[in-house]
């Protein structure tokens, strides 16, 4: 068996559970305590919408307002502030151990842009074959980065292994 729909957003009209309401009229007037009643012929005569704006402690407050009107303001705003949101990407720069010092700047010119849009670096140092056996080369690029970026970068993850590869995350400060 199941339950009656939930509807999103604030109670209205009929919707109302209170018996009691304070009510604020559509200029913005505090009337207190009235019945819910009295509050819902009040909107009505107005030509509008009894509308349930806070809920907390015994007696909800409720205005009298176009609910059309108030729900395209609601949405507009909510579309204001999902435009206005910045989704932080996680970009990857991938090294070598024995990377030339011209391809290191160019890899460090991409770290700086990403950083500038607001973006986390994953620096990635890989090994093949037998250049596992000289990991501390790989840990010394990596430190050089940390050091090179400290001014508009904060390490998020400290350079670790894993497997055949050396990671570090650095964020935007």
């Amino acid at each position: 068996m199941r339950g009656a729909p939930v509807k999103e957003g604030p109670r209205i009209n009929e919707g109302i559970i209170a018996r009691d309401v304070q009510l604020i009229d559509e200029a913005g007037e505090n009337h207190g305590t009235v019945s819910k009643r009295d509050a819902l012929a009040k909107a009505q005569e107005a030509g509008l919408d009894l509308v349930e704006i806070a809920v907390n402690g015994e007696v909800p407050v409720t205005k009298i307002m176009d609910f059309g009107k108030y729900k395209f303001q609601a949405q507009k705003k909510a579309a204001e502030a999902r435009k206005k949101q910045k989704t932080v990407e996680v970009k990857e720069i991938k090294l070598r151990p024995n990377i030339d010092t011209n391809d290191y700047n160019v890899k460090m010119r991409s770290i700086k842009k990403f950083f500038e849009e607001g973006d986390k670096v994953k620096v990635t140092l890989r090994f093949r074959g037998r250049e596992m056996a000289h990991q501390d080369i790989g840990m010394q690029l990596l430190l050089q980065v940390k050091e090179e970026t400290t001014a508009i970068a904060k390490v998020e993850l400290e350079p670790r292994l894993e497997g055949r590869q050396m990671i570090m995350v650095l964020a935007p400060r």
